[in-house]
């Protein structure tokens, strides 16, 4: 099932935050993508009835395993256009946001091709990434 980029994006905020401190809390997904409080509750909440989420009676977030898959499809795709791009010689943060776009938009076809050919070029020593 096809979900929506803005949905996807705050997995893989999730996802990341979850990485980076341990816990996820809403405030930390407010801070760390500049919306709204209320944008970010109203998201939460549709995230949870559609299965992607739980929350505990403390505020804090984890993601199910279907929300787990789709924001480390998302996060896996980031970080390979992101170094990619970077190493075409496109200054970061141009490459972080062309990534954050390129991610949404790529067939699951084509980026395993994509990085098969990179993985080869690598084992060639072509260095690509």
């Amino acid at each position: 099932m096809k979900i929506q980029e803005s949905a996807e994006n705050y997995l893989e905020a999730i996802l990341m935050i979850k990485e980076r401190n341990g816990e996820v809390r809403s405030v930390d997904i407010v801070n760390e993508l500049g919306f709204s409080k209320p944008s970010i509750s109203v998201a939460m909440k549709n995230l949870r009835q559609n299965g992607y989420i739980t929350m505990d009676s403390k505020g804090f977030i984890e993601l199910t395993e279907k929300g787990f898959d789709i924001a480390n499809t998302m996060y896996e795709r980031h970080k390979l256009f992101t170094k990619w791009l970077i190493k075409l010689g496109v200054d970061k943060d141009t490459a972080q946001e062309d990534a954050c776009r390129i991610e949404h938009v790529i067939s699951a076809e084509t980026f395993s091709a994509i990085k098969n050919h990179i993985s080869r070029c690598n084992a060639e020593n072509h260095k690509v990434l």
